[in-house]
């Protein structure tokens, strides 16, 4: 497990609009009902620790920075451990947990609850989120969801490439990146992409595996990795990125590459994915943790969010000026029922494997 981070240096990076309107908790009106209570009874714990949201991911950055400028009391640690494998530490501790919340696809989020490792927190606005995007008690609920797409760097590429179909020509040899469907939650989502794509579904993975061993089989595949390859990517080392919108939003309009980046949501089909959070069952830091779970369930974390191009959970929340222009409709992109999703967990580990690995 690598070591946990703290996330008071990230506060030096340049922050999204969001962030400036952030105040101490007690230089401002509270977010909601007995925010300064719980900020009391969570500043004698001093700390939260939130396994899996690594500061490149989703604008955690943003929101640790904002976190700990509303609460100077409590500090933030964080690791980048992959959906899938925070469930995995997190049943391997449970006898002496070390995380206060936990951050996955949600699929894994049903896993965690399976495997009695979280606890039911309803947290500020859980009543307003769809059935399909909690779990009833509160043991998972999804803060924002993300859409699979192809994130390319135009230097490295001369066609950019907009479909499934189009990986496979020889010319995107060497050129693919992608993320372990075994271990991370963005490799299982990409996996029913790639099925709906291929005339499958939620229902029918099977297109999506064989699709995946096709580009194995083309050589289009450069490697695959276990977490996220955005630092990597935004040096020049990857040719095309099969990732989240939001990645390649951040590169080209975020960290300045511009025009050298194409965010392709791929016409042949793709899927839009739910993102979920949990307390963490008996974790050392509850109030700390349920501070942490109501703030980014606040109309301000739900928006600071949206600035790191990920689409809000909570209904109703306007999206940025500046954002919603750069997230267009797309017909052919379908809503995942994680549900279904994580009874197919085990057919993309064994699939994937064999469909890949020789």
């Amino acid at each position: 497990m690598r070591a946990l981070k703290r996330s008071f240096a990230v506060a030096a990076l340049t922050l999204l609009p969001a962030l400036a309107h952030a105040q101490t908790v007690a230089d401002s009106p509270e977010l909601y009902p007995g925010e300064k209570a719980l900020y009391e009874a969570a500043s004698k714990e001093g700390m939260v620790v939130s396994f899996d949201t690594g500061p490149t991911w989703a604008n955690w950055a943003a929101q640790f920075a904002a976190f700990k400028k509303r609460y100077p009391a409590v500090e933030m640690a964080y690791n980048d451990l992959g959906s899938a494998a925070t469930v995995i530490a997190l049943d391997k501790a449970r006898n002496r947990p070390q995380a206060d919340t936990a951050y996955y696809f949600a699929a894994s989020g049903v896993d965690a609850v399976a495997k009695d490792v979280v606890a039911p927190f309803k947290p500020v606005n859980f009543d307003k989120l769809p059935d399909v995007f909690r779990e009833p008690s509160g043991k998972w609920f999804t803060i924002h969801s993300l859409t699979i797409a192809f994130v390319v760097n135009k230097k490295l590429v001369k066609d950019v490439p907009q479909s499934w179909a189009d990986l496979l020509k020889p010319e995107y040899k060497n050129s693919v990146v992608y993320l372990d469907p075994r271990s991370t939650g963005v490799g299982q989502v990409m996996t029913f992409g790639a099925a709906y794509a291929n005339g499958g579904s939620v229902d029918n993975v099977t297109p999506g595996i064989d699709y995946l061993g096709k580009l194995h089989a083309a050589g289009s595949v450069l490697r695959v990795v276990g977490t996220t390859p955005y630092a990597q990517f935004v040096k020049g080392e990857i040719p095309v990125w099969i990732s989240y919108e939001n990645d390649g939003l951040k590169a080209k309009y975020t960290d300045g590459l511009g025009d050298q980046v194409a965010v392709v949501i791929p016409k042949d089909g793709s899927v839009a994915a739910p993102y979920g959070i949990s307390l963490v069952k008996n974790g050392p830091n509850p109030n700390a943790g349920k501070l942490w779970l109501n703030f980014i369930m606040t109309d301000m974390g739900q928006g600071i969010f949206a600035q790191g191009f990920v689409r809000p959970s909570v209904p109703g929340v306007k999206l940025p000026d500046n954002v919603a222009d750069k997230l267009p409709a797309a017909p052919q992109v379908k809503p995942l029922d994680v549900q279904k999703a994580a009874a197919k967990k085990a057919e993309i580990d064994t699939g994937w494997a064999k469909a890949t690995i020789k």
